[in-house]
């Protein structure tokens, strides 16, 4: 059954030859796209092992160092700025030591703070992840603390973001929307400017970790499998008929254009209106090294091709591409503009 299934969908990636491909990568330089979602700080902390505490059976570490970086809607801001991009944030952080360091990092990149709020009596959400290991081997997460808070609902941080994704309408070739249920993306909002992009022939695109529904008539979106099958009630696993319907229901229930699900070391399978799903194998090895922020490259690559006038099909192979690079990198890595013509290069 599962090969009929399969018998069912497109299969592969030669229909789409590597010289278009990188024919749309050379469109990315320049581009404006607006991103509005939640920033979240990630601070990695890094020990080395010593031994178990006399106290309990605990690790004592020696502090070897430390290093931040941004996950979310920050993560995929630099992802695009990597891709040569010009990212638009519309967001809001915390007056708080976490919201400066986002706002630091967004200026050493030169992303443009004039659409981030920062706004008392919100706490940036911070995520610490703490790394341990022996002298001179690969350090390994043992323990993740998150400090979170949802943005307020005030009427003056409402009207800011319509005010600014309202001018990202006009001067950005596309939204990208990263909720991450801090509620920086509010369903009142969303109806206020999406038919602001539609006019104006704009893709928005959709990466929501818990509400992906809340959001109809985006034009794609971008769920992991774990995503879209809490979203359509159904287990998925390997089974090719459950992903197939899961699928085709989420794409009706949205009202989108397209939805793309990543499946991890399984590639990915795009949904289209009127098509057969495309599905996609893993680029690269399946000996994945960190998977942290590969939703964001993916989200990135995809929602840059569409605005540089990419087919679904098109966009989803650079994302599929763009994703098995990220997936070797440790931590919240972007994937550069270079290093993606380079694997497109060597596509067979």
């Amino acid at each position: 059954m599962k090969k009929a299934a399969a018998a069912k969908s497109r299969i592969g990636t030669s229909a789409v030859r590597s010289g278009r491909l990188l024919e749309i990568l050379s469109s990315f330089p320049g581009r404006p796209v607006a991103v509005w979602g939640d920033l979240i700080l990630d601070e990695y902390l890094f020990g080395t092992t010593r031994r178990v505490s006399r106290e309990a059976p605990v690790l004592i570490l020696r502090h070897a160092g430390s290093e931040f970086t941004l996950g979310g809607a920050g993560n995929a801001l630099l992802n695009l700025k990597a891709l040569g991009a010009e990212p638009h944030p519309v967001a809001v952080v915390g007056r708080d030591e976490a919201g400066r360091t986002v706002l630091n990092i967004l200026k050493k990149n030169r992303i443009p703070l004039h659409g981030v709020q920062v706004r008392t009596g919100y706490k940036t959400p911070l995520k610490t992840r703490i790394l341990a290991g022996e002298e001179n081997t690969r350090k390994q997460q043992i323990l993740r603390l998150d400090r979170e808070s949802r943005v307020p609902d005030s009427a003056e941080i409402r009207g800011s973001m319509v005010r600014e994704l309202t001018h990202a309408a006009r001067r950005c070739r596309a939204l990208l929307i990263s909720d991450y249920d801090y509620l920086t993306v509010q369903e009142e909002i969303f109806r206020r400017v999406l038919p602001r992009f539609k006019k104006a022939g704009r893709p928005v695109t959709l990466d929501s970790r818990f509400r992906i529904l809340r959001f109809p008539g985006v034009t794609a979106a971008t769920p992991n499998e774990p995503e879209a099958a809490e979203a359509a009630r159904s287990e998925i696993g390997d089974d090719a008929r459950r992903l197939l319907a899961a699928g085709r229901s989420l794409l009706s229930r949205l009202g989108a254009h397209a939805l793309l699900i990543t499946r991890g070391s399984r590639g990915m399978a795009l949904f289209e209106k009127n098509r057969p799903p495309f599905l996609i194998p893993v680029h690269g090895t399946t000996h994945i090294v960190d998977v942290t922020g590969a939703g964001d490259t993916v989200i990135s690559v995809f929602t840059l091709s569409l605005a540089c006038g990419a087919a679904f099909a098109e966009a989803a192979l650079l994302a599929n591409i763009a994703g098995g690079l990220a997936v070797m990198k440790k931590g919240t890595a972007a994937v550069g503009l270079d290093e993606l013509k380079k694997a497109v290069s060597t596509e067979p």
